[in-house]
């Protein structure tokens, strides 16, 4: 197997276990581009659920004395952040295995 190849899914596979430090770790460790290109892209896509994180906080602490459908809005919210994040779980481990596999 390809050790290029291996990085790559690691650094994808890395959404398991240490998601922002091992893709920068890879990238400044790796000089193959092919890697760097994967270790970039697994890290954009480790960062994108945390940039969700702070309109869950601002809806949480949102006055709503105003508005009747607090519920609605908060439950709202929560469920796209979730569905957000499972669907970018699920893409860095197919990613991951696409790779070992081709």
């Amino acid at each position: 197997m390809d050790t290029n190849k291996v990085l790559s899914a690691i650094c994808y596979f890395s959404v398991l276990f240490a998601p922002f430090i091992v893709p920068i770790i890879i990238y400044f460790a790796s000089e193959d581009s092919f890697v760097k290109k994967h270790a970039k892209s697994s890290l954009l896509s480790h960062v994108i659920p945390a940039l969700f994180i702070p309109v869950v906080i601002l809806a949480a602490f949102y006055d709503f004395s105003q508005t009747t459908d607090v519920p609605v809005l908060l439950l709202t919210t929560f469920v796209i952040f979730g569905i957000a994040s499972l669907i970018i779980f699920i893409w860095n481990l197919i990613r991951g295995v696409k790779l070992l596999i081709n």
